[in-house]
């Protein structure tokens, strides 16, 4: 990899499909990939951070940026105010540039215990409960 070229692994709203995936331009996808479990995922509402310090693999992607867009991005992420961009070791024994956030700024968030930002809407399945009010709720049309 040319010393111009980072490799990033994007976790939130830089993700294919996700509303800021447009910033990373036309820089090449590598895949999926997963940070090894020593992570909290973070719902912030609009964005998540990723906090070290935790037992949670978080789900991502890899891409090659150059090092124009990696500042560019910086700015966006806001670092060293809001995000910084550190080192991160994935699943797998490599390494990638990430941006991650200080545990204090997240205390009291939601954590996403499975990792994955895309996940964060799931609902949760319940067996269907069968007291009175929700067998006369069945009955009506």
């Amino acid at each position: 990899m040319d010393v111009r070229e980072r490799v990033l692994f994007v976790y939130g709203t830089l993700l294919s499909g996700e509303r800021s995936h447009s910033r990373l331009g036309a820089s090449e996808r590598l895949g999926e990939a997963r940070t090894e479990a020593i992570f909290h995922l973070v719902d912030l509402g609009p964005y998540p951070a990723m906090v070290i310090d935790g037992k949670t693999a978080v789900a991502g992607e890899l891409y090659r940026v150059d090092v124009k867009l990696l500042g560019e991005l910086d700015v966006f992420e806001q670092v060293p105010l809001l995000f910084n961009r550190v080192r991160v070791p994935l699943d797998g024994g490599s390494l990638a540039d990430a941006y991650v956030m200080d545990p204090d700024q997240v205390r009291g968030k939601r954590r996403l215990a499975h990792g994955d930002w895309r996940k964060r809407m799931a609902v949760l399945h319940l067996p269907p409960h069968d007291g009175p009010f929700s067998r006369r709720a069945r009955g009506r049309s």
